[in-house]
């Protein structure tokens, strides 16, 4: 039995002797054998990767927070953009005014009964990818004012959140720390990992 080998796909007008020739695309399931020695001019010099791995690695180190603070905590959230603690070092220094432009919700202070369907309304309004950090006992559980008829029990009851940050008020740095986890969280996304 003979195989004749497949034709190749044609971009254009076959006819024409500026048409595109293409092989036929492999097999999504088929796995690739490295074919190719790295030179030693380039050891050390060059990495390989997968698209998804670098548009993770984009997408975490350039986070745009939106600007939302509600109570004390906020005065700590503030304090993150001084040159003390300097959060440009992590991509995420440029605060958004708009949920359109802003990918990750810092919710700082307490959330009250009110005020929920606007966090809720703000939160539907930015585009995916997005993220919440919940900061501060308030917003995760009440804090204080835990059981009170004005207080929403805890933020995750409307929306979903990727990392908790404990205090009252939590520090700065905890805050950078969150952001570090929350950069951690996305990087392993695009890696595939869950």
């Amino acid at each position: 039995m003979t195989v004749t080998p497949e034709k190749p796909t044609t971009l254009g007008n076959p006819n024409d002797k500026t048409a595109l020739e293409f092989e036929r695309p492999r097999p999504a399931d088929q796995v690739l054998e490295s074919r190719y020695e790295v030179p030693t001019d380039l050891k050390g010099h060059a990495m390989v990767t997968s698209v998804d791995s670098v548009v993770a690695w984009a997408r975490s180190s350039a986070l745009w927070p939106l600007t939302f603070g509600l109570a004390c905590c906020a005065i700590e959230m503030m304090a993150v953009g001084t040159a003390r603690w300097d959060l440009a070092r992590f991509g995420a220094e440029v605060f958004r005014p708009s949920p359109r432009q802003a990918d990750v919700m810092i919710v700082s202070g307490t959330v009250t009964t009110k005020m929920a369907p606007a966090v809720r309304r703000l939160y539907d309004q930015m585009a995916d990818p997005k993220y919440v950090i919940a900061m501060g006992t308030c917003v995760i559980a009440g804090g204080p004012y835990q059981g009170s008829y004005s207080t929403v029990p805890g933020i995750d009851n409307f929306v979903p959140v990727d990392i908790y940050l404990a205090g009252c008020p939590p520090r700065p740095d905890a805050l950078i720390h969150g952001i570090m986890q929350l950069q951690r969280k996305i990087r392993d996304q695009g890696a595939g990992k869950s």
